[in-house]
C-alpha cells in the first residue's frame, strides 16, 4: 500500500516535530450528522492547540490517507457508504478502491507505518463477554502486540469482559500503564474496578518509557496508556451498572450475535442514558486527544 501522507504531517516528522493521529470510526461510525464533523474539527483543534499536528487516517477511493484536509474531512463525516475498516481489511479496501473510515487496529497500522508514534482514541476493543462460548475477541489486541505506538485511551469499552481483556494484553506483551492512577478505567467510567501494575504521571514518563521500549529492542509491542475520564465527567456509576445489565439481557432476548453486539450494546446505553453516555466518551475523547498531544511533545523533545 503507497501512503499519502499530507504535507503537513510530512513537514511536521521530517522537522522532528510532535504528531498525533486521530482515528475516523468515531466520525462516519460513532457520531449523528452533523455533530460528527463538528467534533472531528474540534479534536484535529485539540491536537492544535497543545502543540502539535493532528493526523486522521482513512482511506478514501483506495488510498490510505495519514492525514485529512478539510473536503476530506467532510467526505468521511457526510458520505454515503463508507466503510468501517480494520487492519484485515485495509488491502481489500485499497485493491478494489472503496472509501472507509479506520477502526484501532487499522489507525495503529498505518499511523505506525507512516512513522507515527502517538495515537489518541476514545476506548480499544477488548475481550468480549462470553469468550468461552463466542470465542470473539478485538482484532486491536493482536495488532497492538506487534505494532509499536503508544495508544492513549480511555482504557476498553465497559460492555466487554475488562478482566479477561487485561489478562489478554498480558499475554500478548503489550504494556499497560495507568496514567495518573493505578486504575483501569472503564471507557465511561473513571474506574474499570481492576488495577494496573504501572503508573505514568507526566508525558516525559511516558515518553522515556517509549524511548527504553526502543532502547531495549524487544518484540514490537504497542504502549497503552490507559487515561481515565475525570470522574465529574463520568456516566453515573450506578447508572451505567443498571442500564448495561437491561443492554445484556436485551441482547440476549433478541438474540443478537457476533459483530452486531456491540454496536447494540452502545447504542441502547445512548438511548437510555438520554446520552449521558455519548458525553462521558466525548469527556474521554478530548482528555485522550489533549494527552496525546503533551506525549508526541515530549517524545519530539527527546
Amino acid at each position: 500500500m503507497r501512503l499519502v501522507v499530507s504535507e503537513e504531517v510530512r513537514a511536521a516528522l521530517d522537522a522532528r516535530r510532535p504528531v498525533v493521529a486521530l482515528e475516523s470510526t468515531i466520525i462516519a461510525h460513532g457520531l449523528p450528522r452533523p455533530r460528527n464533523l463538528l467534533v472531528a474539527r474540534e479534536l484535529e483543534e485539540a491536537v492544535r492547540r497543545e502543540g502539535a499536528v493532528p493526523a486522521t487516517i482513512a482511506v478514501l477511493d483506495g488510498r490510505p490517507l495519514i492525514g485529512l484536509d478539510e473536503r476530506q474531512l467532510e467526505r468521511i463525516a457526510n458520505e454515503e457508504g463508507v466503510r468501517k475498516l480494520g487492519h484485515r481489511d485495509l488491502p481489500l479496501a485499497v485493491a478494489a478502491g472503496v472509501s472507509g473510515a479506520t477502526t484501532v487496529s487499522a489507525t495503529a497500522l498505518l499511523a505506525a507505518l507512516a512513522g507515527l508514534r502517538v495515537f489518541a482514541t476514545g476506548g480499544l476493543g477488548g475481550v468480549h463477554r462470553e469468550w468461552t462460548v463466542t470465542q470473539d475477541e478485538s482484532a486491536d489486541l493482536g495488532l497492538l502486540a506487534r505494532t509499536r505506538i503508544t495508544v492513549v485511551c480511555a482504557g476498553v469499552k465497559s460492555i466487554l469482559d475488562v478482566p479477561a481483556t487485561l489478562q489478554r494484553l498480558e499475554t500478548l506483551g503489550v504494556a499497560v500503564a495507568g496514567y495518573g492512577t493505578d486504575r483501569f478505567p472503564g471507557f465511561y467510567l473513571s474506574d474499570s474496578g481492576h488495577p494496573v501494575d504501572w503508573k505514568l504521571d507526566t508525558p516525559e514518563a511516558v515518553a522515556a518509557a517509549m524511548r527504553a521500549q526502543d532502547a531495549l529492542g524487544g518484540p514490537p509491542a504497542a504502549l497503552v496508556l490507559a487515561n481515565p475520564v475525570p470522574e465529574e465527567e463520568q456516566l453515573d456509576p450506578a447508572v451505567h451498572a443498571r442500564v448495561l445489565a437491561d443492554a445484556l439481557h436485551a441482547c440476549a432476548v433478541e438474540g443478537v450475535t457476533g459483530q452486531a453486539v456491540t454496536p447494540f450494546l452502545l447504542d441502547h446505553l445512548v438511548r437510555h442514558t438520554d446520552g449521558a453516555s455519548l458525553s462521558a466518551n466525548l469527556a474521554a475523547v478530548r482528555g485522550n486527544v489533549r494527552l496525546a498531544a503533551r506525549v508526541a511533545a515530549a517524545w519530539a523533545a527527546g
